[in-house]
């Protein structure tokens, strides 16, 4: 396990919170897959009431062209210069991990995406509340099964109104660049810089115990215990 460069203050208490920060990106299969792990994870864990997850935003591919409407496929051939079939084959590793978590990837039918807008969403809805947790597991799935463009305003208007929004306010949240949502998505990115997290997912306990990449849920496990109750002596 990791320990994160930060400011941490320890606490003997028995009932105290575990802030549990999780970098994501609405566009990487990994994040998806490391968000359903932390979610087992969580299940299983004897003080899961006792856990605030804040889900913090990171673009992998912030310069995206929003509203292209490329297939993921077509997009990576192009800025990776990678073939067709090498991605291809990269998906289809990614999708047998996915597979084994229950998740099913449909990467011939995902479509490129400026992710920023769908950042904005799931901290309209409260990054840190159950709500922005499944506005983001609605997000993952559209993106991912349901070949959904996360960056079109209408269908996130769709999304959020499904998970309890007012469509109204959220189509005004995203025709202002520079809304409140807008400037929490900016912070967590400012954020990430500052913690030196280079990719995602990544996941800070009280900011002094980290782990990055979809870890298995062991893993999520231990880094939830050990905020709690410390490293274990060597």
């Amino acid at each position: 396990m990791t320990s994160a460069q930060t400011e941490h203050t320890s606490s003997g208490d028995d009932d105290r919170i575990v802030e549990l920060e999780v970098w994501t990106d609405v566009a990487c299969p990994w994040c998806y897959i490391g968000a359903t792990r932390l979610a087992a994870a969580l299940d299983g864990f004897d003080r899961r009431d006792r856990v605030r997850v804040t889900w913090r935003a990171y673009e992998l591919a912030p310069d995206a062209e929003a509203g292209a409407g490329r297939r993921e496929v077509d997009a990576l051939v192009d800025s990776k210069g990678m073939t067709v079939e090498q991605v291809q084959h990269m998906f289809g590793q990614v999708s047998q991990v996915a597979a084994s978590d229950g998740l099913q990837l449909d990467f011939d039918a995902t479509i490129a995406a400026n992710t920023f807008d769908a950042h904005r969403l799931v901290h309209l809805a409260g990054a840190g509340t159950a709500q922005g947790g499944r506005v983001l597991r609605a997000l993952y799935r559209a993106h991912f099964t349901d070949g959904v463009a996360v960056d079109d305003v209408d269908a996130l208007v769709a999304i959020a109104e499904e998970q309890g929004l007012d469509a109204g306010a959220v189509r005004a949240e995203l025709a202002d660049r520079d809304s409140a949502a807008a400037v929490e998505v900016r912070e967590d990115e400012l954020l990430a810089a500052r913690f030196g997290i280079t990719g995602v997912p990544f996941f800070i306990a009280d900011r002094a115990y980290a782990v990055s990449g979809a870890q298995p849920v062991g893993v999520l496990t231990e880094l939830l215990r050990t905020a709690f109750d410390g490293p274990e002596d060597d």
